[in-house]
């Protein structure tokens, strides 16, 4: 298994899954995205996909708006199928666009998740796990 694909399964999607991209912009880890669409073998949607997905990427970025940031979350989470995997990325701490400590946990709460630890997933982003309340045990 080659490093790039080790770093996809990571996200816990699988070759073949649907996922879908909120809030891509040229500030993005292109590498990144290239790395699990090559895994997947398979474009990532974006926002105006209306149908079930297997998993999302939320690139977020520039705030410390809680409840935006929860709507959001709410939007993105209501294709996914249960129990699939639901990344935030995030600019790491010092960086532009970078959010405060607790910005994700408490936005992740409003919108009925938790939050994981984060985790580096490229040379400017974090990424976080979010999962439903009560599931993922």
């Amino acid at each position: 298994m080659s490093n790039t694909e080790s770093e996809a399964q990571e996200f816990g999607f699988q070759p073949g899954d649907v996922v879908q991209e909120w809030l891509w912009d040229d500030d993005v880890d292109e590498n990144l995205r290239a790395t699990l669409e090559e895994y997947l073998g398979e474009e990532l949607v974006d926002e105006e996909y209306d149908s079930s997905v297997d998993g999302v990427l939320l690139w977020w970025r520039d705030g410390d708006d809680e409840d935006e940031l929860a709507d959001t979350i709410m939007d993105a989470s209501q294709m996914l199928n249960e129990g699939s995997p639901f990344w935030v990325l995030t600019p790491k701490p010092g960086r532009p666009g970078a959010i405060g400590p607790n910005t994700l946990q408490n936005a992740a709460k409003t919108a009925g998740m938790n939050a994981a630890t984060p985790e580096t997933v490229g040379p400017d982003w974090n990424g976080i796990r979010l999962r439903a309340f009560g599931r993922g045990r």
